[in-house]
């Protein structure tokens, strides 16, 4: 099972080595800031920057009572939705990293045949814990982001999940389990929402909540 899922047949090492071997200064830098920012020690500072936002998009133009409290029960419900995610992100990987206990790249692999930049770190490589944090944070606010904010935020999770393993941290597959972990609990918190807690389906039209 591991070779076809975690190993693809050799394309998980290809794959590492093709993103991993493009060296240049800037782009080390680059890199090093897309994991700075998709650092789960970040939670803090996020979830602050997201009550500031949700209180200055709640007030930012005249609306009824009715719109008001709309706009009000879907920030709340991404508010909690972002804080409950993490925590059960953290638990999730605080059992499967050690459980696992996957081979990081300077473990699995030859010395001179990669590139660190920073630490390294040789266990608990499955899955990517900023991988998981920056789909966690994404996945989290989708329902409250325009068009180009999504896009933005797609492209933040590829710049994260990229610098994994551009800096030598993790395997692709990693990065992807660390993606499907995240989006899953985000998206089973989401139908928890809908189901029973708040019954967004009543303030959003036709239009499902998600997909808004």
């Amino acid at each position: 099972m591991k070779e076809i899922f975690y190993d693809w047949g050799g394309g998980n090492i290809w794959l590492f080595h093709l993103i991993n071997d493009i060296r240049s200064g800037w782009l080390d830098q680059f890199m090093l800031l897309g994991t700075e920012l998709g650092d789960h020690k970040r939670f803090s500072i996020y979830l602050v920057c997201l009550m500031l936002v949700a209180l200055v998009a709640l007030n930012m133009q005249m609306q009824n009572l009715e719109q008001y409290q709309i706009k009000v029960k879907r920030w709340v419900a991404v508010i909690a939705v972002f804080s409950f995610a993490y925590w059960l992100d953290g638990w999730v990987l605080g059992f499967l990293k050690p459980f696992l206990d996957f081979p990081r790249p300077p473990l699995a692999l030859l010395p001179d045949t990669l590139h660190i930049i920073g630490t390294a770190e040789y266990h608990h490589s499955l899955p990517s814990g900023h991988a998981t944090f920056a789909m966690m944070v994404v996945s989290s606010l989708w329902p409250v982001l325009c068009h180009r904010c999504r896009i933005a935020g797609v492209l933040f999770v590829l710049w994260v999940g990229l610098s994994r393993v551009s800096l030598g941290m993790h395997f692709p597959s990693d990065v992807i389990a660390g993606y499907v972990l995240s989006l899953f609990i985000v998206l089973v918190l989401y139908a928890a929402i809908h189901r029973g807690v708040i019954p967004f389906s009543k303030y959003i039209g036709e239009k499902k909540f998600l997909l808004r």
